[in-house]
């Protein structure tokens, strides 16, 4: 039986995702790793061959910020959601630095799109009681924070990824 509350999260994150799709099928590849100020975050080739995200080591909020690019931005929102994804299923979460670009616009909407198909089927399998059930992830070790409240957060974080997206590709063709 479905539950109302999850029906709230579950047509939050539809009504989110049908925006990312206005996007996604208006990128182009020259979108993704394209610089739009001197300081910038990417995703840029390693040594290895491997695409690498610019990131801060000591994981705190950089000042001043630096800009992100739509690469950098689809490897963000793909690390933090397949480390939500692992929590969920209860399995062994993966660090930040195993979670790589996939190194081409292309493959990154592929990428999006598979972890949405993946998220979607996690939510299909949860119930009412499920939802008050401890949040595994962002908050381990706060019990007032509950699955629902993580679902909500999925939601928060996807919308914030998705405008950010969304509005450097408008600036992108605004200025091309």
């Amino acid at each position: 039986m479905s539950s109302p509350r999850l029906d709230v999260l579950r047509w939050q994150f539809d009504l989110t995702w049908s925006l990312f799709e206005l996007h996604l099928g208006q990128l182009q590849p020259g979108d993704f790793l394209w610089e739009p100020a001197p300081l910038c975050w990417s995703v840029r080739r390693g040594d290895d061959g491997e695409w690498v995200p610019d990131f801060d080591e000591s994981e705190s909020e950089p000042d001043p910020a630096p800009v992100p690019t739509i690469g950098w931005l689809t490897w963000h929102l793909g690390w933090w959601w397949s480390v939500t994804i692992d929590h969920a299923r209860g399995r062994t979460p993966r660090d930040r630095t195993e979670i790589r670009w996939p190194g081409d616009g292309a493959s990154a909407i592929a990428w999006l799109r598979g972890l949405r198909d993946e998220w979607t089927a996690l939510l299909d399998t949860l119930g009412d009681t499920d939802l008050d059930a401890p949040a595994p992830f962002p908050w381990p070790d706060d019990p007032d924070k509950t699955v629902a409240h993580m679902i909500a957060w999925v939601d928060a974080e996807l919308m914030k990824n998705v405008a950010e997206i969304g509005q450097l590709r408008l600036l992108r063709a605004a200025v091309s």
